[in-house]
């Protein structure tokens, strides 16, 4: 079966597609209104972001399940120290009271993003207020790539996997963009799930190998993602076996045999997050589908210096 949604994603000769990582995080604050909607402007119509559950079931578009102390900001204006609440903890109106418009030189993780633009008066937005962006009529071939964050802490809670897979999925319907949205995660139980509520929207599966070091000042995705340790060759037909639509491995763990395997499987090969220039000629030449980028003006310019396409 051939969703609209996979294809969107999908490459074919001469043509790469370029998704914007949490927008455009190397040059806008990330998961934010203004990085989603400057990328789909510039002609990047394939969005990657994150979506965490508040107190109040309110699907919030973030990457930690805490509030990530180098990009929120308080009342004062200072950046959070010590031990932040998890989004779970905090009601969305709570949540509201942070901006996550800046980021803070000083630390590891604002080090790695020299160029984003610091802005003010910018807050976490709601699931749906994406959704709403994306059914403007300008808009309309924008599909997006919706990562379900598992709470390393809930991922053997059967009800609360089922409980957070329905709160996106009812918002995603209610909007009319089922055929729009892949569902995307770490977790493969929480995937199960997906494929149990929606079946017309297609699981994209993520992975990383054991080996590799987590990102400075993030979430890691080692605790809910499986141990592919002595598998790494056979994870396209795990992918596959398990109902995959979408295979997104971390740029670093890809080969080309890898792609080929995958796309004989029949599946959509997004690798993640491709930023230095390097990278991103060696996933052109790999001949990936989708290159997952924070810089996606970065990876149009390669492909237009190539002569290829991304849309």
């Amino acid at each position: 079966m051939l969703f609209p949604q996979v294809e969107a994603f999908r490459g074919s000769k001469n043509l790469i597609r370029v998704v914007g990582h949490r927008g455009a995080r190397g040059v806008l604050p990330e998961n934010s209104m203004i990085g989603f909607d400057f990328t789909l402007s510039i002609g990047v119509p394939l969005l990657e972001f994150d979506v965490v559950l508040t107190a109040d079931d309110v699907p919030v578009i973030t990457h930690n399940h805490r509030l990530h102390a180098p990009t929120f900001r308080d009342a004062s204006g200072q950046f959070l120290t010590g031990k932040e609440p998890k989004v779970s903890s905090l009601s969305f109106n709570q949540i509201q009271q942070f901006e996550i418009g800046r980021l803070d030189g000083h630390s590891d993780y604002g080090r790695r993003f020299p160029d984003q633009a610091q802005l003010d008066g910018v807050r976490v937005p709601k699931l749906q207020d994406l959704l709403d962006l994306i059914n403007r009529p300008e808009y309309g071939e924008a599909n997006l790539m919706l990562e379900l964050k598992s709470d390393p802490d809930l991922a053997h809670d059967a009800a609360y996997l089922d409980h957070f897979v329905t709160c996106v999925v009812q918002q995603v319907r209610a909007a009319g963009l089922s055929d729009r949205v892949l569902l995307h995660s770490f977790d493969w139980t929480l995937l199960e799930v997906c494929q149990r509520q929606a079946p017309d929207m297609p699981s994209s599966y993520l992975t990383q190998l054991p080996e590799n070091a987590d990102d400075l000042g993030e979430d890691s995705s080692k605790a809910v993602c499986p141990d592919f340790r002595g598998q790494s060759e056979k994870i396209p037909q795990m992918v596959k076996q398990a109902g995959g639509a979408l295979w997104c491995p971390y740029f670093a763990d890809v080969i080309s045999e890898d792609v080929a395997l995958a796309k004989e499987l029949g599946l959509c090969v997004a690798v993640w997050t491709v930023n230095e220039p390097a990278d991103i000629s060696r996933m052109i030449d790999l001949g990936v589908d989708a290159i997952v980028s924070d810089y996606p003006g970065r990876v149009q310019r390669h492909l237009s210096d190539l002569g290829m396409r991304w849309v």
